[in-house]
């Protein structure tokens, strides 16, 4: 069932997607999924099918296909039935940077248990053992703050939410 036209969002800017796009992958993000991003994070409700985000960014549906299953991965994006339609639709998470950001347990669990089972093997008072506990030391540590720094962004956006 197609939408009726009132119901029709415009896509965003190229400039603006690609811009933001551009700007994404600079720091590390995936070219494709960097672009598909930004244009679901500017167009007005955040909603776009796979057949739109191929028609907007001029890529093929398996580039598509690939930047939304990073993107699911990373939780940036979800992944919505369209009502009444067997199409998926794709919507970037309001609060995206902070679902990501929050998945230091994920990140750091497997990196941490390398680091320690690589420590024992070198030797703990290596110099090569102690740089890996450090790296530990530094990523628990990140962990840490990384809650503080969740809790308070829920103050923010609750005091937000009331001003």
């Amino acid at each position: 069932m197609a939408p009726a036209p009132s119901d029709v969002i415009p896509d965003p800017p190229a400039d603006v997607v690609e811009r933001l796009g551009g700007a994404l992958a600079e720091v590390g993000i995936p070219l494709q999924p960097a672009r598909v991003f930004a244009a679901l994070l500017a167009t007005e409700d955040g909603r776009r099918t796979s057949a739109q985000l191929v028609e907007l960014l001029d890529i093929s549906p398996a580039a598509v296909s690939g930047a939304v299953r990073y993107l699911s991965q990373v939780r940036m994006i979800r992944r919505e039935r369209e009502r009444g339609s067997r199409r998926d639709v794709y919507v970037a998470l309001d609060d995206a940077w902070h679902d990501m950001m929050m998945q230091t347990e994920q990140l750091y669990a497997p990196i941490l248990a390398a680091l320690v089972v690589a420590r024992d093997s070198v030797g703990a008072r290596s110099r090569a053992g102690e740089r890996m506990q450090l790296s530990a030391e530094f990523l628990e540590f990140i962990q840490r703050e990384m809650d503080a720094v969740a809790r308070r962004w829920d103050d923010y956006k609750a005091a937000r939410a009331v001003g």
